[in-house]
C-alpha cells in the first residue's frame, strides 16, 4: 500500500492561489471595475472572464506526495512529450534519461521538487521564446536550471523553460538549500515546460503522451 505525506502545511483557503498571481488578478479586477463604472457592459464581461481565468491559471492546489524511498515525482503538471535516454547534455554529466513535461495554459504551473536533496547550483540563462513543445526549446529558450545532489549520492537536474507566451520564470530556492520531495519551488507564467534529467539506472514509470501532476505522479524509482 502506497503511503503519502504533505511536504508543506495545508492551504488555508478552499481555492489556493500562488502569490505570484495576485498582481495579475488585482490588475484584471481593477480593469473590470473601471469598465463597469464606464458602463461598457460587453467589455466588462470580457474583463471579468479574463479575471476568472487568471485566478484559475494561478491555482496552487495542495498535493499528497508518495512517501516510499527511491521515488522521483513529477516537477510539473502537464503532458510528457519526451522520455528517453540521451548520450550527453549540458545539464548532466554522461548519459542520462531526459523527461520533458509540457504545461499548457490550462495546467497548474506551480513547480515542485522531484526528490529530497540539496540544491548544488542554480543557473539562469536568458534566451528566446519558441513554443515550449518544440525540441529546440530545451537549448534556445530562456531557462533556469536547478542542479541537485540527492541523499543517496545521485544527481538530478530540473530545467524550467519559458514558452511562446511565457515571460517570467520564478524560482524560490537558492544554492545550498535542503529541499523535500514535493515541495513547491517556483512557477512559470502562462504556458511553459520543465525538463528533468535523471541517472540512466532509474526505472522509468512514464512514457510519451502520459499526463502527470506535480508532486503526486511518480516519474521513476531506483530498484
Amino acid at each position: 500500500m502506497t503511503e503519502f505525506y504533505r511536504p508543506e502545511k495545508p492551504s488555508r483557503t478552499a481555492f489556493p492561489i500562488a502569490d505570484a498571481g495576485y498582481p495579475f488578478i488585482f490588475a484584471a479586477a481593477f480593469t473590470t471595475g473601471v469598465l463597469a463604472l464606464l458602463g461598457l457592459a460587453v467589455w466588462t464581461i470580457i474583463a471579468l472572464l479574463i479575471t476568472f481565468f487568471i485566478c484559475y491559471f494561478f491555482r496552487d492546489p495542495d498535493r499528497a506526495v508518495p512517501l516510499q524511498p527511491g521515488v522521483v515525482v513529477s516537477p510539473a503538471d502537464g503532458k510528457i512529450i519526451e522520455a528517453k535516454n540521451i548520450a550527453d547534455s549540458r545539464f548532466f554529466s554522461g548519459s542520462c534519461i531526459k523527461v520533458s513535461i509540457f504545461m499548457s495554459v490550462f495546467n497548474v504551473h506551480v513547480n515542485r521538487i522531484p526528490h529530497e536533496g540539496t540544491v548544488k547550483k542554480i543557473d539562469y540563462h536568458p534566451g528566446k521564446f519558441f513554443s515550449a513543445n518544440l525540441d529546440k526549446a530545451s537549448e534556445k529558450n530562456e531557462r533556469n536550471a536547478v542542479f541537485m545532489e540527492l541523499e543517496n549520492g545521485r544527481s538530478v537536474c530540473m530545467v524550467q523553460i519559458a514558452g511562446l507566451i511565457a515571460r517570467r520564470i520564478i524560482c524560490h530556492i537558492q544554492e545550498g538549500d535542503r529541499v523535500a520531495r514535493g515541495q513547491r519551488f517556483g512557477l512559470i507564467c502562462f504556458g511553459s515546460r520543465v525538463d528533468l534529467y535523471l541517472p540512466e539506472n532509474i526505472e522509468l514509470k512514464v512514457s510519451r503522451g502520459d499526463r502527470v501532476a506535480a508532486g503526486a505522479s511518480v516519474i521513476g524509482n531506483w530498484p
